[in-house]
């Protein structure tokens, strides 16, 4: 009997996403000094270089250089996990499979950033009103939409695709 097919093909989209955000990242770093800013939409987006040494919303930012390596072998073991479910899902799942996907994208290019720069490199500026989302990355927007969508697909996507229950 052969082997079923897994959504572990579903990692070209992983790919996908790695590569965008470091050429997104490259291109910020080759043409921008950090925090310089430029209007792309006057008074709510803009590019603008900043450097994150924390989690999400620059959590633990100021930790004393521990972090780095923290969040790194954190994202690689989550990462790591969620490529094993995607070796036990069925190809046609892509409710799971998708978000998964995201996910891993998103974790290996911050990793990639923390271990080269020892930093994530930021540069998505969202605001209104002079208030300020904090700067993200094509990573970060990966990792967000995966996360929306594993549990709105979890919650309200019905049964999974191949499963048969």
């Amino acid at each position: 009997m052969l082997p079923r097919p897994t959504a572990l093909s579903w990692l070209w989209l992983s790919l996908a996403v790695l590569v965008v955000d470091q050429v997104s990242k490259h291109i910020v770093l080759a043409h921008m000094r950090l925090h310089e800013s430029i209007p792309v939409i006057e008074g709510l987006f803009a590019w603008t270089l900043a450097y994150n040494e924390g989690a999400a919303f620059s959590f633990l930012a100021d930790a004393g250089g521990w972090q780095r390596w923290f969040f790194s072998g954190l994202a690689v073991v989550v990462s790591t996990m969620l490529v094993l479910w995607l070796a036990r899902t069925p190809r046609g799942d892509w409710k799971t499979a998708l978000p998964l996907s995201l996910v891993i994208g998103g974790a290996v290019g911050n990793v990639i950033d923390r271990v080269r720069f020892g930093h994530v490199v930021d540069f998505i500026d969202v605001h209104w009103n002079g208030s300020h989302f904090p700067a993200f990355n094509v990573a970060d927007s990966a990792i967000s939409v995966g996360a929306v969508a594993m549990i709105v697909l979890g919650l309200f996507g019905g049964k999974p695709a191949g499963t048969g229950r």
